[in-house]
């Protein structure tokens, strides 16, 4: 069977090319796949798979021609709040699919939000018409409920993704900690100014290593750079590898993130974990791990505050336990089955 895979591949970003590594981990072994990506060379070179320009309307068409099944992998792809040209984009591919008689399979999926009654509408009738569907979150369960469309919910995939180690990583001086920002509207130049003043602090009372780490480099390395430029014994690590990605959090002792699979792959390696929100699905993810951390908007403008939370955090909390994570891992697992059933 050849199924072309659909996601944000190939656009630099480190949590949906994780998705596409642990999507390609959980394939079953009889599926050939067709990787639509941002960089198809970059793609065929890291994965040793096919693999064609997304947005190449030629390449697409002759992909979904000699495929079987569409795979929507994985992600935030249908929502409106930071893009209205997503969801057009991937629900016509999905609908175009399904008018040439393929099997259409949205895997891991995140909805949401969906400001546009417009969007709403397309989500509702495109996942209407999947052969099936599996959801990452209880928000995105509790829509589909809604709209009468059956669904598998498990944990978001990239908790099973398989780690491996950072060359050189255990060079650099112990302990190190992991700091994962992004650009966003919300974290104003005042609040960035004031976590960076906390991180100097923090640094200074507990002498760690600070690894600045760009999740998507185009948009996280000017924040990334900027902190390494005044925070001592600091680095800007930067891992295109997502199971490089996912391996360096096995060498830190506590992670500071924004990111949603910043925080999963920290959780999953049982560092302790501070979150900063900027998304729901970031905020969902705290409270279902009771996960210490701000929204921006509650980020404090006093720089002690915020050092202090993080020492507290460093030398007092505690991370997931082991047998959680692994309970985690094993139901995040329960995608690799949905994809079995739903390609046998």
């Amino acid at each position: 069977m050849q199924a072309v895979l659909c996601g944000y591949y190939g656009k630099g970003n480190g949590g949906d090319e994780a998705l596409l590594a642990t999507l390609l981990q959980m394939l079953p072994e009889h599926v050939q796949p067709i990787v639509l990506s941002g960089n198809p060379a970059e793609t065929r070179d890291r994965y040793s798979v096919e693999a064609c320009d997304r947005q190449s309307a030629f390449e697409v068409l002759r992909a979904l021609r000699q495929s079987d099944a569409l795979i929507w992998g994985g992600g935030s792809l249908m929502q409106d709040a930071t893009s209205a040209f997503s969801p057009l984009y991937y629900g016509g591919l999905m609908g175009l699919a399904q008018q040439r008689g393929l099997r259409t399979i949205a895997w891991a999926q995140g909805i949401g939000p969906l400001k546009r009654a417009s969007t709403r509408w397309l989500t509702r009738h495109i996942f209407a018409g999947c052969t099936a569907v599996s959801v990452r979150d209880g928000g995105s369960a509790a829509l589909l409920a809604e709209w009468q469309i059956p669904f598998t919910l498990a944990p978001d995939p990239v908790w099973a993704l398989q780690a491996e180690p950072v060359p050189n990583l255990w060079d650099l001086p112990a302990p190190r900690v992991a700091i994962a920002l992004r650009a966003h509207p919300g974290l104003t130049p005042a609040r960035l100014e004031a976590l960076t003043l906390g991180l100097i602090g923090f640094q200074k009372a507990t002498q760690t290593c600070i690894l600045l780490i760009p999740f998507q480099p185009v948009q996280d390395r000017a924040i990334a750079q900027s902190i390494q430029f005044r925070v001592p014994n600091s680095k800007v690590l930067t891992l295109s590898d997502p199971k490089q990605l996912m391996g360096v959090f096995r060498g830190v002792e506590m992670a500071i993130a924004m990111r949603f699979h910043g925080l999963i792959m920290a959780a999953a390696a049982e560092c302790r974990c501070f979150a900063l929100s900027y998304d729901p699905k970031v905020s969902q993810l705290m409270q279902d791990l009771e996960l210490p951390g701000w929204t921006l908007d509650q980020i404090p403008p006093d720089p002690q505050a915020i050092s202090r939370e993080w020492l507290d955090l460093y030398a007092n909390g505690d991370p997931l336990s082991k047998n959680r994570v692994q309970v985690l891992v094993d139901r995040a697992s329960t995608h690799q089955a949905f994809l079995q059933t739903a390609l046998s």
